[in-house]
């Protein structure tokens, strides 16, 4: 199996599916998974993107077995590095009379072009006209060879059949008939000394013994002409398997770059800087996100396993893929489906590490803790967090005083007798030598029964001193957390704002 990518940006997720899907595929019939870089088109080369393709695959989980700097049999990995290749079987083509010179220059073609839609009809190079124009099927084989001897420009074009009805097989998507005699002869072997895509990726497929091909639809209208290329050069074709798009969250339309800035989530699995503009597009190791959740949601769009199962591990996957189940329609991307994959795998995650994440984003707040402290208050949060920044959000509260009150909940939580019922509790609690979070609650339930007043009138108030606002975990544990002195501060603090 064999991921290709070409290096024009930043890697979608629509390409780290792909990525994906062929991972698993190969890893369940115990194949290799290929990493080859399509850079045949130079003008689109932009720096740093092939990098970005490594560092994503490594970060997703599913790192290649062969590819730039894992030199295998199949080598070398970056087409074009391949140039010499491409053109012996160009010529191999030339040579049993399935591919052509054309010499027509972009002028010409245009001119064609033009000509054609002044009579309301479409120019197509193929069996209808190729005799007409510039190439060697319509010129004598002495001018074709000086043309060549002198360096004009040519392009090699694949010489399409007239009229065959083609039946062509997908596994995804069935059987499906096309008759050439409405292809155009694509071109092979551009004027630049460079392949296009159709000749490089089949010669290298061939080269690399790839049995399946599992890539986006948008090559599908390309299947009839790699059918072709394979017959010609008389090699197997391997078996095809075209994904579905993935789509809009509105669902028309494909996924783009644009939707995920407007809506506020990335399509990128790693942060990418624009090395022209400097324009800078998150990604989902930045968001917060963690790997797994990420491929787990990437399965999902556009396959199912055919049970209720939803989270699966990679080796899960691994043992579950099938190219059968993939869907022949779009997927419908859902962020918050992704953030509910997050959440699941986030309460998974060790404890460790995330205090080790957490200790880090409170060190970018300049604020210092414990990390036995910190651990206590990962495990504490831990099944209310999506991100590891959550845990900030949840629960500030337990690193530093709240320095304002929630208007809404301070209008709600602070009444008029509100202020000499908090001094009594302060100056009971300060009392309490045992200040832990079981005995708090039972000397506190005990002083407001004996008070004979409503829970209410007390605990809404306690929380909104200790925390700012009336959220949080159990209050006890958040007084015993803080501990008894800052405690009794905070409630003094909340008396002499509110």
């Amino acid at each position: 199996m064999r991921f290709a990518p070409s290096p024009t940006g930043p890697l979608h997720i629509g390409g780290v599916r792909t990525a994906l899907y062929n991972y698993l595929f190969a890893k369940k019939h115990e194949g290799d998974f290929i990493l080859r870089i399509e850079d045949t088109d130079q003008n689109r080369f932009v720096e740093g993107a092939e990098d970005y393709i490594v560092e994503s695959l490594n970060w997703c989980g599913i790192p290649y077995d062969e590819g730039p700097g894992k030199e295998g049999d199949c080598g070398p990995y970056r087409q074009s590095e391949r140039k010499e290749i491409y053109r012996e079987y160009a010529e191999k083509l030339i040579e049993s009379g399935q591919a052509y010179y054309a010499f027509d220059t972009a002028e010409e073609l245009d001119a064609h072009r033009k000509d054609h839609e002044e009579k309301g009809k479409t120019f197509i190079y193929n069996w209808h006209n190729r005799e007409k124009l510039k190439n060697s099927l319509s010129m004598d084989a002495t001018d074709v060879q000086e043309k060549i001897a002198k360096d004009d420009a040519y392009v090699i074009r694949f010489k399409s059949p007239e009229n065959e009805e083609l039946h062509l097989q997908d596994i995804i998507r069935g059987e499906m008939e096309i008759n050439t005699k409405i292809l155009d002869d694509k071109v092979l072997y551009k004027s630049d000394g460079m392949p296009t895509y159709h000749l490089a990726n089949i010669v290298d497929d061939h080269l690399m013994a790839i049995t399946h091909v599992i890539r986006g639809e948008e090559w599908l209208p390309s299947l009839a002409l790699h059918y072709m290329l394979y017959r010609a050069f008389g090699w197997e074709a391997p078996q095809f398997a075209h994904l579905p798009l993935i789509l809009k969250p509105q669902g028309k339309g494909k996924l783009s770059k644009r939707d995920g800035e407007k809506m506020g989530f990335p399509v990128f699995p790693l942060e990418w800087k624009d090395p022209k503009t400097g324009d800078i597009s998150t990604g989902y190791r930045e968001e917060g996100y963690l790997p797994e959740a990420v491929t787990n949601m990437l399965a999902f769009l556009g396959w199912n396993p055919g049970t209720e199962q939803e989270f699966f591990n990679l080796q899960e996957l691994v043992e579950a893929f099938e190219l059968e189940r993939v869907h022949k329609g779009g997927a419908k991307f859902d962020p918050e489906k992704t953030k509910w994959f997050q959440q699941h795998y986030i309460q998974q995650a060790n404890t460790e590490e995330l205090t080790n994440s957490f200790l880090e984003f409170l060190k970018e707040k300049e604020i210092s803790a414990e990390k036995n402290y910190v651990h206590s208050i990962v495990e504490l949060l831990k099944e209310r967090v999506v991100f590891v920044k959550d845990f900030w959000e949840e629960g500030y509260f337990f690193f530093t005083n709240p320095t304002s009150f929630e208007p809404k909940d301070a209008k709600k939580a602070w009444k008029e007798d509100t202020p000499e019922l908090m001094k009594e509790l302060r100056d009971y609690m300060q009392t309490i030598e045992d200040f832990t979070s079981e005995n708090l609650q039972e000397s506190v339930k005990s002083w407001i029964k004996n008070k004979e007043i409503g829970f209410g009138k007390v605990m809404m108030p306690l929380r909104l001193a200790l925390v700012g606002a009336l959220q949080g975990p159990d209050l006890y544990v958040i007084a015993e957390k803080i501990g008894k002195t800052s405690t009794l501060g905070r409630i003094t603090k909340a008396i002499e704002t509110l």
